[in-house]
């Protein structure tokens, strides 16, 4: 049927969600005409769950998003009502930023983003089914819409959230749909499963809402937004958002008891929910059935926006009946009298085993074919962002006739996350924590401009206002390296009120950041600098003097990693033929398909021993290749 729609895009992307809108975003800047298909055009941006941005790691990916250009960080920022940097007593590396945003505000700033976006078309309809070139044929042609149109295109992303086969649980309550409301994504799901992909079943839920005017807000002890002057993207100058504070309570004994009275009617309980859930954000159900000595678990308190009564109670995730929901609630401190305006629910999904995918998110043996967000086996706003932005660089790249940009574990968060997506897969849903990353010490949240905007405006990602103000941060940024390069002793840092150890002699100025006493703007006192930095630059200079003797241990490392990524592995390696490999390691070996020894060291059960037999092995695959030829 002749399409409806303007026909020929290059990249067709599936889904409103925040890896749909990264995506899109992405492959427009970069010069494809994308096509954005969603549900409800006025959805596109929307939270579906917890108002908030950023975290542990999770900020990492986020600031990374941004210096690629991205559109997260800066409706982060237009929509922020509280602010949070965690971890804020320990070294920067750890350290998470994290807001909460006004709903309304959020999804306001993502469309006009998007809406300000050249290359992007918004289409509102339901996926149906892929289209391919030929009945026998695994290249992408395009997408058939529920209504019979098609729209050609040479690749498309499925970026569908929790839509593709997502159905609802609250209780006895059996609903179909990605979130409440909302239709599921299931011709789709049906096509795909055909398809002969690996697929399988992951569970996220969702707490109830409450209605903030029924809330004791004066018995509860106050958590204030953070002071200070800091943002989520590098292009926001200052705190434009009037802030608010969040307030904390407890569950208690009598709320554990409520709780476990409700297990038998819970559907997660029932055998009725068969997804694996995210392990670091359990149900309520969960944390009292595994924790059942505690006393308590702490719950915030996280209102929804400026203008509206709603509360996000994050803590409590269920799929509960309502009245267990009720009952539990009006058990804590400052919420007898509290009403819920929306209750609790668990949504069971359908995911694409992320082992069938390469470093672009491309679905190996489909040509245009990529995915990115939870369809992939993640969880959280912040992990779809990154993946939409790997997915639709990917998607571009291949059809602009680009090379991706080189982001590896070195360099990245989000690097850190594709290679442990695709070279492990998941059995729950996947969440970025800083301990993930082995080289976090140079993967500070404060850094992410510095590492990964050169590679940005390399790949044609980033826009000219983006490129002009990374051109400026680096320029003094520069500067202020310079002015530290002087020398000094310890007695000309003491006459500058700086104690330090008096046999330390004598060292470029920048090297005293190594004693926690001394900063950057005492320093530019000692060598007299009158060019005034800003504090942002300031601090990340600062951070790099302090982690500098261990990053520089951590470059040795690298190298001889880099060495190992020059050692390939081909796609179709025989790792069966590998004497002396256990039969658990030639399946793990054999399902990850990684591509270089470097990442066949990164499967888990892998000993230095098998190492050693895979490269041997490699060596002599590679010397027959080319007596061969």
């Amino acid at each position: 049927m002749k399409s409806r729609f303007s026909p020929d895009f290059d990249i067709i992307i599936v889904g409103g969600g925040h890896a749909g809108c990264e995506a899109a975003a992405v492959a427009a800047r970069m010069g494809a005409r994308v096509a954005l298909v969603s549900f409800q055009r006025d959805t596109i941006g929307a939270m579906s769950c917890n108002p908030a941005i950023g975290g542990l790691g999770k900020g990492h990916l986020v600031r990374e998003v941004d210096a690629f250009d991205g559109i997260i960080a800066r409706a982060a920022d237009d929509a922020a009502i509280h602010y949070r940097m965690l971890n804020a007593s320990k070294g920067a590396a750890v350290q998470g930023p994290r807001i909460q945003a006004d709903r309304r505000l959020f999804k306001a700033s993502v469309q006009r983003q998007l809406a300000a976006t050249p290359n992007l078309t918004i289409l509102q309809g339901e996926a149906a089914a892929l289209l391919f070139t030929s009945e026998t044929s695994q290249k992408i042609a395009g997408l058939r819409l529920a209504d019979d149109s098609e729209i050609s295109a040479a690749a498309v992303i499925l970026a569908t959230g929790t839509f593709l086969g997502g159905k609802l649980f609250r209780g006895e309550e059996r609903l179909e749909g990605g979130r409440i409301g909302e239709n599921s994504a299931l011709r789709l799901a049906d096509q795909i499963r055909g398809a002969g992909l690996p697929m399988a079943r992951l569970k996220t839920g969702t707490p109830p809402r409450l209605d903030g005017r029924t809330i004791d807000w004066a018995a509860l002890p106050e958590q204030p937004s953070d002071g200070g002057c800091w943002t989520m993207s590098a292009m926001t100058k200052r705190r434009a958002v009037p802030e608010v504070f969040c307030a904390m309570t407890r569950t208690n004994h009598h709320t554990h008891d409520i709780i476990r009275s409700g297990l038998d009617r819970s559907p997660l309980f029932g055998g009725d929910i068969q997804g694996q859930g995210p392990r670091y954000c359990p149900s309520i159900e969960d944390k009292i059935f595994r924790f059942g000595d505690r006393d308590g678990h702490q719950i915030f308190l996280e209102p929804e926006a400026l203008d509206s009564h709603y509360v996000y109670p994050n803590g409590i995730s269920t799929s509960l009946p309502t009245d267990i929901q009720i009952a539990l609630v009006q058990s804590m401190p400052g919420l007898a009298q509290c009403e819920i305006i929306v209750s609790g629910y668990a949504v069971e999904y359908d995911y694409i085993d992320p082992r069938a995918l390469d470093r672009s998110l491309a679905v190996c043996g489909f040509d245009g074919l990529y995915c990115a967000g939870q369809i992939n086996g993640t969880t959280g706003y912040e992990e779809a962002a990154a993946q939409g932005l790997i997915a639709g660089m990917g998607a571009a790249c291949r059809l602009l006739d680009r090379p991706m940009p080189a982001l590896d574990r070195s360099n990245s968060y989000i690097a850190v996350m594709i290679d442990d997506l695709v070279l492990q897969g998941v059995t729950e849903p996947y969440r970025m924590l800083t301990a993930r990353a082995e080289y976090r010490l140079r993967l500070r949240a404060d850094n992410a401009a510095t590492r990964l905007t050169p590679l940005a405006i390399e790949v044609g990602a980033a826009g000219e206002d983006r490129k002009s103000a990374f051109f400026t941060h680096r320029t003094q940024r520069d500067a202020l390296i310079s002015a530290l390069t002087d020398h000094a002793t310890a007695d000309d840092l003491a006459h500058a009120g700086l104690p330090v150890k008096a046999d330390a002699g004598r060292m470029p100025l920048i090297d005293w950041l190594r004693f926690p006493v001394v900063t950057v703007k005492a320093l530019l006192t000692v060598s007299r600098e009158t060019i005034a930095f800003s504090e942002s630059i300031m601090a990340e200079v600062e951070q790099d003097g302090r982690y500098a003797p261990y990053i520089q241990r951590q470059e040795v490392e690298i190298r001889d990693i880099a060495a190992n990524e020059r050692i390939g592995l081909p796609s179709d390696f025989d790792y069966g033929a590998i004497a002396g490999l256990s039969n658990e390691m030639v399946e793990r070996l054999s399902l990850a398909r990684p591509d270089t020894l470097a990442a066949a060291a990164r499967v888990r059960g892998v000993t230095p021993a098998a190492l050693a037999a895979i490269l041997v092995h490699a060596k002599r695959a590679s010397t027959r290749a080319s007596q061969a030829a």
